[in-house]
Order: C-alpha cells, then sequence, then structure tokens
C-alpha cells in the first residue's frame, strides 16, 4: 500500500490590507515550485460566486465563511491543498476550518491598523472614510486576531516572500510537507 498524504489547508488572516493575497501570492510561487499545485481561495473572488450584492453583515459573513470552509474541506478530502486568502473577522469562523481540515494552519498576519489604512489597495478604508461601507473588519467591526498562530507574520516589517518561506517551514514540521 502507497503512503498517503492528506492535503493541507493554510488559512491567512488578517485586517485588510495587512498583506494577505500578497503572501498567499508568495506562497503559492513558492509550492508550485515545489511541484504542489495549491488552490487559492480568495473571498473577494467567491464572494462574487456566493453574494454578488454583499451586505457583509454578520449573517452574511457567518453563511459566507462556512460555504468557504466547506470548499476547502472538500478541496483537501481530495488530496488538493488550499489557501485561504481571507480576513474571517471572527476567530469561531477559522476555529470551524480548523476542526473541518486535519492538516491546517494559521498564519497571522499581524499589521498594524496604521500602515493597512495607508496602504488601502481595495480603497476599502477610502469608502469607510466616505461613508460608504459600515462593516470593515478591524475599522468598523471587531477582528479577533488568533490567540495561537501557528504562524505570525509581521506585515509591516517582513517581505511577503519571507513570510512565506517561514510557512512551507511550518507545514514542514508539522509533517504536511516534505523537505
Amino acid at each position: 500500500m502507497a503512503l498517503e498524504r492528506r492535503a493541507f489547508a493554510v488559512w491567512i488572516t488578517g485586517i485588510p490590507a495587512s498583506g494577505k493575497s500578497t503572501i498567499a501570492k508568495a506562497l503559492k510561487t513558492l509550492l508550485d515550485e515545489r511541484g504542489i499545485d495549491v488552490e487559492v481561495l480568495e473571498s473577494d473572488e467567491l464572494r462574487k460566486v456566493f453574494t454578488p450584492d454583499p451586505r457583509y453583515d454578520e449573517n452574511e459573513r457567518a453563511t459566507f465563511y462556512k460555504q468557504l470552509t466547506y470548499i476547502g474541506a472538500l478541496l483537501t478530502s481530495h488530496g488538493v491543498p488550499v489557501i485561504f486568502d481571507a480576513t474571517a473577522n471572527r476567530k469561531v469562523w477559522r476555529d470551524e476550518a480548523r476542526q473541518s481540515i486535519p492538516q491546517f494552519i494559521e498564519v497571522y498576519v499581524n499589521t498594524p491598523l496604521a500602515i493597512s489604512l495607508a496602504r488601502d489597495p481595495k480603497g476599502i478604508y477610502r469608502r469607510a472614510r466616505e461613508g460608504n461601507s459600515d462593516s470593515v473588519p478591524g475599522l468598523q467591526h471587531p477582528y479577533e486576531p488568533p490567540e495561537r498562530p501557528d504562524v505570525e507574520v509581521h506585515g509591516d516589517r517582513e517581505t511577503p516572500e519571507d513570510a512565506a518561506r517561514r510557512v512551507v517551514a511550518k507545514l514542514i514540521e508539522r509533517g504536511f510537507l516534505w523537505n
């Protein structure tokens, strides 16, 4: 019988504009270089399918993250590694994914709000300042950081490539990847 390895999931969380997507891209590149075909579940893209007219209220977010977790668990159960690129501002939503996916790590992109406000590549904070949004996690809605993330990235001091290398090292340490 051949040795089988289950696929893993990496959930990259942090406030908007903390650097999640950039780290997810760097991580995907490193995994691609190792011959690992990974699926990135990017919340903004999936919202277009699941909630084309999003309200971003608590109930809608809970439903969205339940759907996102389901897809991630389904993919990993079929051998497809997954990177979640999603804020998931409530700890309970990330914990549900951890419980659903046996080989799971959580990466917290810890970036000061002032840095994220200055970056604002998608205009999320600008829309909030203009009164066109009242539900930005970490600004108008709570963001619950992980209590014990598997990897903590300092988005204001680390390069995305260095962060991605640390995530790969954690995957190897946990036995989810071979060296």
